[in-house]
């Protein structure tokens, strides 16, 4: 079937069942941001191969909700599909939800599959659509019927790691979460999102790509603990260590009828942002339900010294990784044929050949010239560019090792550079160093960090369409809540221990695009009459290109922080490097 004709069986059903609108999120039961191929439904639907949107059907429209990072992609994957592009205004707001009480008229319909929609986002539907005469239909899965050869869950082995790497056992864990149960007066708390099982289990897997997870879900109390899991994916010993450390194994499934069966004078704890409504659905209506984000979700976020102690030994593997690979490019470049695919094949070796390297942490974004500007670009056969040695080249790139999560971005000069392109990657790293290098309050906000870093690129008439920052897991997703750098006045303070991006750029279609990112750890600074402040403390080790950089855009101290950072970089990754890669990096590394 044509994406057209797919979505004509789409209307067919919703005709069929009296439903007006019919709602395909990008999310599995989990309530996921990557997904395994079985829940790839919006590209399946429309060919949208982004992480982010949101389908909406009507008879007479078909529409992809999503954001600025993706409105390029969209427009160009979208074409001749019959669903159309429609630009939000803000990142992660429903916006869909205004338009469909604006479009449809009282009495009509809006469904959607329970099990991929979460409890909070159902919730906003009901309370948004339910005063205009609008009904919900939450249990229509239209995809099922017109995908036979829809891919089954993943079945990869999953696989347990040592309290060496991570620092805390499970036993441990279980003890903090039990602790905050207790304050929240719940006897049960679900949990579904699979970062947070993967922390509190010392588990990892590898069902969704470059998402060290595993699916499964979990129902603790004060005194028991299971783990909804496909039993097949644990060896008899690692079900064994999990049994002694008094975890119950259960088949995947079993969790709904746990669920329904849960006593009618319970309470229990759900993280609305991270279940679906079709698990929320199944408690008894006498159940006394808590809804609060995971206490996992807070715990994950700050790491301990033996994460921190594996994070930096992961930042100089990966770094030695990036120096070899930029080494080999400005060797290499126009005398070798050289295209997008090709160089992000050529990095993934170089990070292959680190000790411990398990694989991409996503799906590296290698952009020349016009294809940076899509920030969340992705290489083709069908738009793959040769490289030629002019203009600029965007690499955004990260690995998955077993102690710990990287991710980068990069922009060299490849030759012939405008001074468009000079100033705008001068201002760019001028808000990555402001950012990276700011005092602040205990307290202060990721909109604040955000802004911060903005500032260089607003003096001079520029901004850009994503956020500055997002937390980073540790052997874990790279995108990790539940701190984030962006616009929106999110209250959940930057806290001692958390792995921030940070990562402003500037994107002109058809032309260029320049980001520049180092992730970052939250550490005290110091304590005065006026407070206590902390400070970032930078992880990254990789050389920051300074043949594109306006000297006179600078001031001073940007310029000694700039020329400081490199030389460390030296210093940190020389050990590892032999002495023509040694000399190479001392080379690039010279102060300005």
């Amino acid at each position: 079937m044509t994406y057209k004709e797919r979505l004509a069986a789409i209307r067919t059903q919703m005709k069929t069942d009296g439903v007006s609108a019919y709602i395909i999120p990008s999310a599995d039961p989990h309530i996921s941001e990557y997904l395994p191929e079985r829940y790839k439904c919006i590209y399946f639907a429309s060919g949208f191969t982004g992480s982010a949107g949101t389908l909406v059907v009507t008879a007479t429209f078909a529409g992809l909700w999503t954001d600025a990072r993706y409105f390029e992609q969209a427009a160009d994957q979208l074409a001749d599909t019959g669903f159309e592009l429609v630009k939000m205004k803000a990142q992660g707001v429903p916006e869909y939800i205004q338009w469909l009480g604006e479009e449809l008229s009282k009495d009509e319909v809006v469904a959607f599959d329970a099990r991929l929609i979460s409890v909070q986002l159902a919730q906003l539907l009901e309370q948004q659509l339910a005063p205009l005469g609008l009904s919900i239909a939450s249990d229509r899965n239209y995809l099922d019927p017109i995908w036979p050869d829809r891919p089954p869950l993943p079945v990869a082995p999953a696989y347990l790691i040592s309290e060496e790497i991570t620092g805390k056992s499970t036993a441990e864990k279980l003890k903090d979460l039990r602790q905050a149960l207790q304050k929240q007066r719940t006897q049960f708390h679900l949990i579904s999102s699979l970062d947070d099982l993967a922390w509190l289990f010392n588990i990892r897997g590898s069902d969704v790509k470059c998402n060290p997870v595993v699916l499964c879900f979990a129902l603790i109390s004060q005194d028991a603990a299971t783990l909804y899991i496909d039993l097949e994916k644990l060896s008899e010993q690692e079900q064994g260590q999990l049994q002694l450390t008094g975890i119950t194994l259960q088949p995947y499934g079993e969790v709904e009828s746990a669920l329904a069966a849960l006593p009618a004078d319970a309470s229990v704890l759900i993280d609305p942002k991270r279940n679906c409504f079709a698990l929320y659905k199944l408690l008894p209506a006498s159940v006394r339900v808590v809804q609060d984000t995971n206490p996992t979700t807070y715990f994950k976020a700050i790491k301990n010294e033996t994460e921190v102690a594996n994070t930096r030994l992961t930042m100089v593997k990966d770094g030695v990784a990036i120096t070899k690979f930029f080494k080999w490019l400005e060797e290499n470049i126009g005398n070798i044929a050289m295209s997008e695919l090709s160089v992000e094949e050529r990095l993934q070796q170089f990070r292959a050949d680190q000790d411990g390297f398990i694989g991409s942490s996503f799906d590296t974004i290698a952009g020349y010239r016009a294809h940076g500007a899509l920030p969340h670009y992705r290489a083709t056969a069908a738009s793959n560019s040769e490289l030629q040695p002019d203009g600029l080249l965007l690499v955004d790139s990260g690995g998955q090792y077993n102690t710990g999560t990287t991710d980068i971005t990069r922009v060299v000069s490849l030759g012939n550079l405008t001074e468009e392109e000079s100033v705008d990657y001068t201002l760019v790293l001028k808000g990555m160093i402001d950012g990276a290098t700011a005092r602040f309050p205990k307290g202060t906000y990721g909109y604040q960090i955000d802004a911060i870093t903005r500032r260089p690129l607003w003096e001079f008439g520029r901004n850009y369409g994503h956020g500055t920052g997002h937390g980073v897991g540790f052997a874990l997703n790279v995108h990790e809540g539940p701190h984030v750098f962006n616009p929106s006045p999110t209250p959940i303070a930057i806290e001692l221990g958390t792995i921030t991006s940070v990562e402003p750029g500037i994107y002109r279609p058809g032309r260029h695009g320049i980001r520049i990112e180092n992730l970052v750890l939250t550490v005290p600074d110091q304590e005065n009459e006026f407070g206590v402040f902390y400070t970032f403390e930078h992880l990254t080790l990789a050389l920051i290109d300074t043949a594109p950089v306006k000297k006179d855009l600078l001031e001073p101290f940007h310029i000694s922080w700039l020329n400081a950072y490199n030389q460390q970089v030296v210093e940190k990754l020389s050990p590892y490097l032999t002495e023509e890669e040694q000399d190479w990096l001392q080379r690039k590394a010279k102060a300005i």
